[in-house]
């Protein structure tokens, strides 16, 4: 089987950088809209018989991006390729992954529906925002992490008397391997939300008083939680507070919260596009990760060396 890459219009980018670290053009491929909306695909190269990966972060715009997914899966199906691998850099919708009220859908698992019954063998994944998404699926999920990419720029900061600050409980597990990774203390934040994309700080549980923290989440949206951790954790005393994430989602007035808060630096990776010029805003790329593991797929090896 020979290895095929096809890039949507998600990140384009990005697929060109896996492409260039693979060694490989990226299949020809017309993937466009006609007149009423509708997704035109056209694969133009030969994958008949080939192992095939999609590069397609479900990114804003989602539900275009998701829909995009599925019509190419099911294009590379119809044109015999031998194997279909969705490369999901960045998975939309995963923050519904539970019934959290009365009369609410688990739209992460419907995502994962759609993606399995268009034809898709296998799904190769950065960060899920909750690590039970990987049961939704029928199919393989190989799901990685950024963490070493974001590790190592933070070593190359080497920042003095550094604490890793987890914004909430749920991420407690994540800064703690981060923070032994970079051989700095945890500090965890305790907040309540009192409606959607809202955040109160109560408690700040650690001393950061001297040091330079790096709070550390999975993505960062609206900002508002972010922003305001920094700002308590600045209060409580800390020289430096840098924020860094697997996926730098960035809706509404995110940037200008950024811009205008405590932090010194925000490190994202590209899983989802951004203008790499934002003032605060560091944009690392995973396209090597994502090179190595999708090589390692096509050969049939083990991917758990990528785990840092």
């Amino acid at each position: 089987m020979k290895l095929k890459l096809i890039t949507g219009n998600a990140n384009p980018v990005l697929a060109e950088q896996i492409s260039k670290k693979l060694g490989i053009d990226l299949t020809e491929a017309k993937i466009g809209r006609f007149s009423d909306g509708e997704i035109q695909v056209k694969i133009i190269d030969c994958v008949r018989g080939d192992d095939c990966f999609i590069v397609q972060p479900t990114c804003a715009p989602v539900n275009e991006n998701v829909m995009e997914l599925l019509v190419i899966a099911d294009a590379l199906k119809r044109a015999s390729a031998r194997r279909i691998t969705a490369v999901i850099p960045y998975y939309g919708y995963a923050r519904q992954d539970r019934k959290a009220e009365p009369r609410v859908p688990i739209t992460s698992k419907l995502i994962a529906n759609l993606i399995t019954a268009s034809g898709i063998d296998r799904v190769l994944t950065v960060d899920l925002h909750a690590r039970q998404i990987q049961g939704f699926f029928d199919i393989p999920v190989d799901h990685i992490y950024a963490r070493p990419v974001l590790l190592q720029y933070f070593l190359d900061l080497k920042l003095h008397n550094p604490i890793v600050v987890s914004p909430d409980a749920g991420g407690v597990e994540r800064a703690r391997a981060f923070a032994k990774l970079l051989n700095a203390d945890l500090a965890i934040v305790d907040k309540r939300r009192p409606r959607p994309n809202e955040a109160a700080i109560m408690n700040i549980i650690g001393d950061v008083k001297g040091r330079n923290a790096i709070i550390l989440d999975d993505m960062i949206d609206t900002g508002g939680t972010l922003t305001k951790v920094a700002d308590a954790i600045k209060a409580a005393g800390a020289i430096k507070v840098y924020a860094a994430a697997s996926h730098g989602v960035l809706s509404g007035q995110a940037i200008e919260k950024i811009q205008k808060s405590s932090l010194e630096e925000v490190a994202i990776t590209d899983s989802i596009p951004h203008n790499s010029d934002i003032p605060k805003i560091k944009v690392l790329s995973i396209a090597s990760l994502l090179a190595e593991a999708i090589m390692r797929i096509s050969n049939d090896e083990s991917i758990s060396a990528l785990f840092v």
